[in-house]
This record gives C-alpha cells, structure tokens and sequence, in this order.
C-alpha cells in the first residue's frame, strides 16, 4: 500500500504538528473544564497570502453582471496592520441567454475548505465560544456573515447581518454564535436548528441587497472569543433591532439584533 501523495507532502505533516500541538495545549490547559484560555483565530487578512485561501464569488459566475474581488492592503493612514478589500459592484440584470435564471445581484468572499491533516478533515471548533468577533470597515450596506459547518444538507448556511455602527470607520463587530440563523438558498430553513459548533468548515461575508452600486468592506481579521471587549473602538450603543433581507417561508422578514 502506498502513501498518497497528500500524505507525503512537507505541508500535510506541518499541519498535522500544528493541529497536534493545538490539540495537546487544550489537553494540558484543561480547557475543556475550565474554558479556553483565550481567542481563537480564524482568519486574518495580515499577509498577502491569506487571499490564496479564499475564493470570491458573484452573480457572475452563472451569467450576471455583478462585479467582485478581494485585494490585499499591506496598510492604510487608518489602520498599520494589513487587510482585505472586498469591493466591486452589485448589478441585477439578468443574463439575457439564460432564461432559466430569474435574480441575480450576488456577491462575497469565503474561505476555502482547510486542507486535511493526519486527525482528519480540518475545521474550527468553537463550542468553547460565545461571540464571533470581526474587524471591519464597511460602507453601511446590508452584508451577511456566513458560517458553513458540516451539515447534512451541504448548501445549508448559518448567517447573520454584519451590523457597522460607525460606516467609514474601523470598527469590531461580535455576534453572538447562538444569533446565528439557519439559511438555504437566502430562506430561512424550518425548523431551526443549533449550529454543528464543534465542526465550522467556512466563513466568510456575502453582499445579497439587490441594490445596484458599488461596495467596499474592508476586514482584517475573523476570531471566536467570550471576551467581547477584546477590539478596539467597540460602541456601546442601545439594543436595536432591525429587519434584514432574508424572509422565512411566509414571506415575512427576519428581524436581527445587532447585539
């Protein structure tokens, strides 16, 4: 029987050390009594090379108009670190040879499927969790954050509004993992069920408005967290409660907290 070729390479044994160590500081930590000992990071834009680890999508992809892309920012007058663009535009006009396609006006980013290590497929465990923290800046549109995790039903997503409270600005966002609605095609799924906490395969940030125009969200980095005081500049605004664009069965919109 000979090893595969994924087996053999220097980045499956790497990864495999890496998981082996995380998994061993857990053990030695106690944290699976006590909690964790801090964040969790899921993805920063910091280096040029964390792009190759994502893939961009849009209405483009079966025919529309939109535009889309994801660069990288070594670093701006408003923030050191390096970062993400996501920009592009949002165009709801049909492909006009595709008569089976009846809306369009889609775009975002996520992150790819982990390569696998010797434990298995790689994913994000964050039951320990309580929030999922972002650093933003966005242009106040109506963007999703979703969360794909190994579900039964593979186009299953769980998603939730990103809300900005200061457009323009640097900002951190934290969601609460449990606020989180299941989705399927942009509808809500009935019943609701819990989030698979302990296996998160992807996250990333989708723009589904339909309104035609440019966007522009910057994001520098994506962690778990029960700390929700960890970011900087954080507002303490009133609980408000706003309705988002995705609708449930009776055609009724989602209302969202943005705590």
């Amino acid at each position: 029987m000979r090893a595969t070729t994924v087996c053999l390479s220097r980045g499956f044994w790497a990864r495999s050390l890496d998981e082996f160590k995380r998994l061993s500081n857990i053990a030695f930590n106690l944290e699976g009594i006590k909690g964790p000992s801090g964040p969790l990071p899921l993805h920063d834009f910091h280096q040029a090379e964390r792009l190759k680890e994502c893939k961009v999508m849009s209405d483009a992809d079966m025919g529309g108009f939109s535009k889309a892309a994801l660069d990288h920012i070594p670093s701006s007058y408003d923030n050191p670190n390096g970062h993400a663009h996501f920009h592009g535009s949002i165009s709801t006009a049909l492909p006009p040879n595709r008569p089976e396609i009846q809306r369009s006006g889609y775009a975002g980013w996520r992150t790819l499927d982990r390569p696998p290590t010797i434990f298995g497929r790689a994913v994000w465990n964050i039951d320990m969790y309580t929030y999922l923290g972002m650093r933003i800046k966005s242009d106040g549109r109506a963007y999703l954050v979703n969360v794909q995790t190994e579900s039964v039903v593979p186009t299953d997503l769980h998603q939730h509004r990103l809300f900005a409270k200061r457009p323009g600005e640097w900002e951190t966002v934290y969601i609460k993992w449990n606020d989180f609605v299941r989705t399927n095609h942009g509808f809500v799924v009935e019943p609701q069920t819990e989030m698979l906490r302990q296996k998160v395969r992807s996250i990333g940030v989708g723009l589904t408005d339909r309104v035609p125009g440019v966007f522009d969200l910057f994001v520098e980095r994506i962690w778990a967290t029960n700390n929700p005081r960890e970011g900087e500049g954080e507002d303490k605004h009133a609980l408000e409660v706003k309705e988002g664009q995705l609708k449930n069965k009776q055609g009724r919109h989602i209302n969202w907290s943005d705590k």
